[in-house]
């Protein structure tokens, strides 16, 4: 969002002997993975790798995949990231994931499906469980919604496979008011929250989601209301003005009071 940047990109190589420092010093255990937005495939490939011997020293380690591409602007969807990144992510890393929070547009990259319906969009979401997670979010849409059009439609899909070898889905919809701005690192946020939630409440992906995009709202309310106090009457809020306040929503992230609820389907 904003018009200089400084700094360096952290390569594969880069990556693997930080991982083996942990090794070497024994704290390379871990109960969760996080990882969002990746620019090149070699690191993509090495997140797999850590993630494939994390699983084996713990095989309850649960990976959350934010398998960063694109987005729509205007119906059109395009990717920000090289198009080499889609096979990677498709082939290699969805598969390793237990969680993932693709959008609409990433959600149809990765299955090479439009969704058109709410229907189109469970099937999609069915054959992204089918690829390895087992829990599915479709963080943002064009669906319409219900409730109108001043709301944004997000899908989620929770699979569990019981002993037996049956399964069972679980499978909801939440509709969240629009905020009428581009915020930068809503996406960040949201995957965050949802591997929370979902630690506190792992086989209730309703009230995860719940407390996930209530928490969104508060944030983004509280974002909203302080950029345009520092922005001035009648002025458009620069990229600084809108940067998450996080610091200051601390009560809400950890506490979410309940404002969005979520539908079973």
């Amino acid at each position: 969002g904003y018009a200089h940047w400084k700094g360096q990109v952290l390569n594969s190589d880069e990556l693997h002997e930080l991982y083996e420092g942990l090794k070497l010093n024994k704290v390379n255990q871990y109960d969760y993975v996080l990882t969002g937005y990746t620019r090149d495939t070699s690191f993509l490939a090495m997140v797999v790798d850590i993630v494939q011997e994390l699983k084996q020293q713990n095989s309850n380690l649960v990976y959350v995949c934010d398998p960063v591409m694109g987005d729509k602007w205007n119906g059109e969807g395009s990717m920000y990231v090289p198009k080499d990144l889609l096979p990677v992510y498709r082939d290699k890393v969805v598969p390793v994931a237990d969680i993932i929070t693709p959008n609409q547009f990433e959600a149809e990259l990765l299955t090479g499906r439009k969704i058109h319906t709410e229907k189109d969009a469970l099937e999609v979401m069915d054959m992204l469980h089918a690829m390895g997670p087992e829990t599915v979010v479709i963080t943002s849409s064009d669906l319409q919604a219900p409730l109108g059009n001043d709301y944004l439609i997000a899908l989620g899909s929770h699979r569990k496979t019981h002993a037996d070898g049956t399964n069972m889905t679980q499978r909801i919809r939440v509709e969240s008011p629009k905020v009428d701005a581009v915020f930068v690192g809503t996406g960040d946020l949201f995957a965050a929250m949802l591997l929370a939630w979902t630690h506190k409440h792992p086989n209730n992906l309703k009230v995860a989601c719940e407390k996930t995009v209530s928490a969104m709202q508060h944030v983004l309310q509280r974002t909203i209301k302080s950029a345009k106090a520092q922005a001035g009457e009648g002025n458009k809020p620069n990229s600084a003005h809108l940067e998450l306040r996080m610091v200051q929503s601390k009560k809400d992230i950890e506490n979410p009071e309940i404002i969005v609820k979520a539908t079973v389907l």
